[in-house]
């Protein structure tokens, strides 16, 4: 029925929203609640290119199919809008009347050209003159020039010019502000510690400069296009050819949101309506400056403010990886290795990659990429390992969205050095995250297996909490190979002993794991369900976990961000989520299966795309201390208290009652790996 489901998007604007109340935390120093401005800026951004361009997309073909909701695409469009315009007037609330003030208190101060004494001004003219005028481009719009194609998610600036002779029209034209400079123009004195003032204000300070004569008016816009396409990925081979063509229509996207400030004139907005064809539904007026990225890009990271930021702390590594043993040595001897990122560094999988690069007992190393930093350490030990002799295959996904063009470069660099590329498989999006390193020891081949919920990026690896898995388990391994016999074409599909693989085969897993702890509910036997994931909005899923629910099995839901399943009615169903200065990102899936606990991790949400649209591992964890480290962590998640939001029977999140014990997990398992980090403690919380 429909009163059992929530519309996706409406429950991702709520997971928004609980990521910009972040931003007035006490809990986060102050320039880390500037970032949560930012990621939540970003995240609106995102939503946009896809998620709404998709239902305009959807608009414009006529469709009326209806969402797991029962909404039609105009009826979410009209309820996200009205939805967005909420969140973005609480977003600058908070920027103007909390966090501003906040930033002056510490000695920063963000400014408008009419503050600037005299000597700054004279600064600033300078710099104008210096870097930023040589980058501007003004554009006369009139029937002899066509309105130019206007790059999205940057700030541009509408202009009225007077007429060349009395009597005409007023000309229109425009500026686009330049993207590769600090959006904030950081000024040598004054008061305070910092002092800036926004490029845009400066560049229109200016204007008369770069048009010869004063505008009538000069004000900033900026656009956001649909970037969410339809292509052929049926033909591998032709895969990359569709991705660049897919890349070149984002130029062209249709525009889905308009950004002018508040009393953006009429006149300005009657030409860009007229150029852009704009409906009204699609324009947002903004209280304050458009686009708070900036604080992420550079105010957070402004020298001399490490007391306003989040304390540093060591990652963990264990001391067999510090010495001169060999990685494959300590992965016999342990048998399996855990890593929880970023609490226990990323090292260890790099060190593993680089030795096997080198060793020249190693014959072939077989990896998945999805995401990869822009100097990957992953991709240099790949392209090494080529070069050395090794066989090596790279399957990296050039459907990554807005990775495509990042991860074609990487396919042209990693086919140079010698590896065979596989650029995708057809029809489905490789989403898995795997590497097998085949080793010849003893007169046979061994192989070694690194699984892991998160992407091979040491960049977020730092930034996103994730689980991994080193093993030389002989089952796993050779499952490994199936799994890339498999999606590297093989003809015969194999089935695996203990990795499952969707689409398909991870339901089907976890329905019968489901079906396992009805059983025990009706035996009496212990029983109980703990999933840990970014996103549940498959309708099957929520089925089958309504249905396991009714039967008596307690279900505790961790979901970070959209959750389409209703608490109402359903009292054996919890549902939490956490944000906090991690973004969680590992999927767990823990059943108490009749006292002896079944945990796997996976690289799967429980998402129809996930499940049914992409390549995807769930990986088994059997060693009992491992099993009891995840199970401790997914305990100190269902006792967060400081970052935790429970969704209640009327749909809203509410904030976990603080009372101690107070937990706040993040916190907790930084003072597990590293004892000199000096964090948050219990009684700082108020």
């Amino acid at each position: 029925m429909k009163k059992h489901y929530y519309n996706r998007e409406l429950s991702w604007i709520r997971f928004n929203r609980r990521v910009l109340e972040e931003a007035v935390n006490p809990d986060n120093p102050l320039l880390e609640q500037g970032k949560f401005l930012s990621i939540c800026e970003s995240n609106l951004d995102e939503f946009f290119m896809v998620r709404v361009g998709s239902l305009e997309r959807d608009l414009t073909a006529g469709s009326r199919n209806r969402d797991i909701a029962g909404m039609t695409p105009n009826e979410q469009l009209t309820r996200i809008h009205v939805a967005v315009r909420k969140q973005v007037a609480r977003q600058y609330e908070i920027y103007n009347e909390q966090y501003l003030p906040q930033l002056k208190a510490a000695g920063i101060y963000l400014l408008k050209m009419k503050d600037l004494n005299s000597a700054q001004s004279d600064w600033a003219t300078d710099y104008f003159e210096r870097e930023v005028a040589p980058l501007l481009t003004p554009y006369a719009i009139d029937p002899r020039r066509p309105f130019p194609l206007l790059a999205p998610r940057t700030l541009h600036l509408a202009v009225l010019l007077p007429p060349r002779t009395p009597g005409q029209p007023l000309r229109f034209a425009l500026l686009t502000v330049p993207a590769n400079l600090d959006r904030v123009v950081l000024l040598p004195e004054g008061e305070g510690r910092v002092r800036g003032v926004f490029l845009e204000d400066l560049i229109i300070a200016n204007a008369q400069k770069v048009f010869g004569c004063r505008p009538v008016i000069c004000q900033p816009f900026r656009i956001t296009r649909n970037q969410d396409f339809y292509y052929n990925d049926s033909n591998a081979q032709a895969l990359i050819v569709e991705m660049r063509k897919n890349l070149k229509r984002r130029k062209f996207g249709r525009i889905v949101r308009l950004e002018v400030p508040e009393g953006f004139d009429n006149r300005l907005l009657l030409q860009l309506k007229k150029y852009l064809g704009m409906s009204a539904r699609t324009i947002f007026y903004i209280p304050g400056p458009i686009n708070l990225n900036f604080f992420m890009k550079q105010i957070s990271g402004l020298d001399g403010f490490d007391d306003l930021r989040f304390p540093k702390y060591q990652p963990h590594i264990d001391e067999a990886f510090t010495g001169d043993k060999s990685v494959f040595d300590v992965i016999k001897e342990k048998g399996n290795i855990f890593l929880h990122h970023p609490y226990d560094s990323f090292e260890p999988v790099l060190k593993l990659l680089n030795e096997a690069s080198e060793d020249p007992d190693v014959l072939a190393i077989k990896q998945t990429l999805y995401r990869v930093s822009g100097k990957s350490p992953v991709v240099a030990a790949l392209e090494r390992a080529a070069r050395n002799g090794k066989q090596v295959t790279v399957l990296i996904e050039v459907r990554a969205r807005f990775d495509e063009e990042n991860n074609i470069n990487w396919c042209t660099t990693l086919e140079k050095a010698g590896c065979h590329v596989i650029y995708g498989v057809p029809n489905y999006k490789c989403h898995s995250k795997i590497t097998l390193i085949i080793r010849r020891e003893a007169g046979s081949l061994t192989r070694y297996v690194h699984l892991g919920t998160g992407n091979y990026n040491d960049v977020t690896a730092r930034l996103y909490t994730d689980m991994a898995l080193l093993t030389a388990d002989p089952v796993i391994g050779l499952d490994a190979s199936i799994f890339f016999n498999n999606v590297t074409g093989f003809d015969t599909v194999q089935d695996m002993t203990k990795l499952v693989a969707s689409p398909e085969d991870i339901r089907d897993r976890l329905i019968d794991l489901m079906h396992d702890e009805i059983k025990a509910a009706d035996d009496e036997e212990p029983c109980g369900i703990i999933m840990k994931v970014n996103g549940l909005t498959d309708r099957k899923m929520i089925n089958q976990i309504y249905k396991t629910a009714d039967k008596g099995v307690p279900i505790t839901l961790i979901v970070r961000g959209p959750c389409c399943l209703s608490v109402k009615g359903h009292p054996n169903i919890h549902v939490r989520s956490i944000v906090g200065r991690f973004l969680e990102h590992a999927r767990v899936y823990c059943f108490t299966h009749g006292g002896e606990p079944v945990v796997y991790l996976s690289s799967a949400d429980l998402m129809t795309r996930n499940l049914d649209k992409r390549v995807e591992l769930m990986f088994p964890i059997e060693d009992p201390q491992i099993r009891a480290r995840i199970q401790q962590e997914l305990r100190f998640e269902i006792e967060d208290n400081l970052k935790a939001w429970e969704l209640k029977k009327n749909g809203s999140y509410y904030r976990a009652e603080r009372k101690a014990p107070y937990m706040n997990v993040q916190e907790q398992n930084l003072r597990m790996v590293d004892p000199l980090y000096q964090g948050c403690q219990e009684g700082d919380i108020q």
